[in-house]
């Protein structure tokens, strides 16, 4: 009877959209992105589009995150949580030939703008391409 009662609050969990990840003081927040027209995203997201540009993540990955010699993130982002996208950018798979980025002071800044940003591309609301800020004109 208890396992009946518990079994629809397990699956509220399990289907809930946002996804939660430890901030420095331990309280969750949410992953979080907003776009407009497909090219228009909130000041995180267009910083986490910045770092992936920046750190030239499309060599592996492809310009579309659709893979290249690395995996589709387009993909991997539809069961790729934030704990496990921080493992691997800041431990790497040098195995697979992904790099460790925990000395990139850029990706230390803007790891969960990157998460945010693959997300919305996974998610299919933010379109491949540039990307301008949300009050851009």
């Amino acid at each position: 009877m208890k396992g009946r009662l518990l079994l629809p609050l397990a699956m509220a969990l399990v289907v809930m959209p946002a996804s939660f990840a430890q901030t420095s003081g331990g309280a969750m927040k949410p992953v979080a992105y907003k776009v407009v027209d497909g090219n228009k995203v909130d000041t995180d997201t267009l910083q986490g589009w910045k770092t992936w540009r920046a750190l030239a993540c499309e060599r592996c990955h492809g310009a579309k995150q659709e893979g290249l010699v690395g995996p589709s993130l387009v993909d991997a982002f539809k069961t790729l949580d934030k704990n496990e996208f921080h493992r691997t950018v800041f431990g790497g798979r040098v195995d697979k030939g992904m790099p460790d980025f925990s000395s990139s002071t850029m990706m230390q800044k803007n790891w969960e703008n990157l998460y945010a940003y693959l997300k919305g591309r996974s998610d299919g609301k933010i379109n491949p391409g540039d990307l301008q800020a949300l009050d851009a004109k």
